[in-house]
């Protein structure tokens, strides 16, 4: 039902419409019919809105996936990378270790709630980086800063 048909048949009839609508609005059925015309109107009025609405929640979702596998990939390659300075036996302080398991841990807790997401690459770095700090915690021989 459109605007223009519910103006119509305010207009036709409006005057017994509006008696009957009253009555049903009190009797103890709960019916109520104002409620559902001023929502029949606000649809009628507002159809487009409401669409576009839609519209730009889909788009912002998917900026929003797309900003968090940015992220989710800026992680990985810093932890790739603080890896690779391991093996290349560049010594690292004991802030910087910390560092880069708070980025672990994001990261890991991405690819929790992401299963598709392809995580094989970073798997073997974290768990060289942690192994690393756990040594390096127990000779007590980061590099000091």
């Amino acid at each position: 039902m459109n605007l223009g048909e519910i103006v119509a048949i305010f207009t036709a009839g409006g005057g017994l419409l509006a008696a009957v609508m009253a009555i049903v609005q009190w009797s103890p059925i709960k019916v109520d019919p104002w409620s559902w015309l001023a929502q029949a109107i606000g649809r009628a009025i507002n159809g487009e809105v409401l669409a576009k609405l839609g519209e730009m929640e889909e788009r912002l979702d998917e900026h929003i996936t797309t900003d968090d596998r940015r992220t989710a990939d800026s992680s990985r390659t810093r932890i790739l990378h603080f890896n690779n300075e391991l093996l290349r036996d560049i010594p690292h302080t004991k802030e910087e270790f910390i560092e880069v398991l708070d980025e672990i841990d994001a990261y890991e807790g991405y690819c929790r709630e992401h299963p598709e997401y392809p995580n094989s690459r970073a798997v073997f770095a974290i768990e060289n980086i942690q192994e690393t700090y756990k040594r390096r915690l127990e000779k007590h021989d980061f590099l000091q800063g």
